[in-house]
């Protein structure tokens, strides 16, 4: 899998943003979002690397050739959840139809969390819409999720929040840090939820045991091991959260069991429970996989990592220089 998403700039300065939050929340959904087709046709002619991207993809969620119409919903379905993005994080949440699918077993994650003080891990990618996963939270008042990635997203994406919702509290925990694991398990103490999106690996990960190969849409794909490792070394259930777009106003938004670290593996000796444990991981790893095929085939145009995902020069071993084309994040 490509790693170059960690050297690319990302595209939305905190003035744009609040430029196009004044829009969007000034006139409307239904004028502001004349705005994604001009936008959304710029990055199909222009995109370049993006672009290119984006049909690599397509072709492999879709089975065939992608066309240029299937480039324009790619991005005209990212743009829109972008738009939405100003919405529902100012708490506009009657503009939209959310569905959500597997809500008992959110529930019952909560519940357990509550009365054994032992939180469960929230698991997606980067497919479809974290707003509305965040939406039809609201629905649980008592879910409180906290959200563990790579620092220099964190900064990102806490002035992205800063910019259209200067009141929106988020609770980031910035990986890499000496505390950062302290803070993960606190959280699952205090029966919260901690969600981690485990679709991307960075540089320093490439060829290492940090990650493990597998096939995704019919080709190789490397995915990080440490999502998984935290939830076996903590003993805590793994859930999968997607939120999706379906078109116009409507969100689809899906819990699923994946793995349940919960019990502690029989085993006879630490070489053994060590095997045993990397099974497991292996299994979780594995389910992973599945489910994001499964939701790439169903909801193609959703995907969000525009960038060369299925890299070439990491498949021959080989790496190429100069810096990354910038990704639409």
């Amino acid at each position: 899998m490509a790693v170059t998403w960690t050297t690319q700039a990302e595209r939305g300065h905190p003035l744009v943003i609040r430029f196009f939050t004044w829009f969007a929340l000034t006139f409307g959904r239904r004028i502001s979002r004349l705005l994604i087709h001009p936008i959304s046709l710029y990055f199909v002619i222009l995109g370049g690397a993006a672009r290119a991207a984006s049909r690599d993809y397509l072709k492999r969620a879709l089975g065939r050739e992608a066309t240029i119409l299937d480039g324009y919903r790619h991005v005209h379905c990212f743009s829109s959840t972008i738009l939405d993005r100003a919405y529902l994080l100012n708490d506009r949440h009657a503009l939209f139809r959310v569905d959500v699918h597997g809500k008992e077993i959110v529930q019952r994650a909560m519940r357990e969390g509550r009365r054994a003080r032992r939180g469960a891990f929230l698991i997606g990618a980067h497919l479809g819409s974290f707003e509305a996963i965040r939406a039809a939270g609201r629905e649980e008042p008592d879910l409180s999720v906290s959200m563990v990635m790579y620092e220099e997203n964190a900064r990102y994406l806490n002035a992205v929040f800063a910019a259209i919702n200067p009141q929106l509290s988020q609770t980031i925990i910035p990986l890499g840090r000496v505390d950062s694991m302290l803070r993960v398990k606190r959280a699952l103490d205090e029966g919260r939820m901690v969600g981690i999106l485990a679709d991307r690996m960075l540089a320093e990960e490439e060829g290492s045991n940090a990650v493990r190969e597998f096939t995704l849409l019919g080709d190789r794909i490397w995915i990080p091991v440490g999502p998984f490792r935290l939830a076996a070394m903590l003993r805590r259930p793994v859930i999968f959260i997607v939120g999706l777009y379906r078109g116009g106003n409507r969100y689809e938004v899906s819990y699923e069991e994946l793995y349940d670290f919960s019990e502690e593996p029989a085993a006879n000796g630490a070489a053994e429970r060590a095997a045993a444990i990397d099974a497991r991981i292996n299994a979780a790893m594995q389910a992973y996989i599945e489910r994001l095929e499964h939701y790439c085939r169903d909801a193609p145009y959703n995907w969000f990592n525009f960038f060369d995902y299925w890299n070439d020069g990491a498949r021959r071993g080989t790496h190429s220089a100069g810096r990354a084309p910038r990704r639409m994040e």
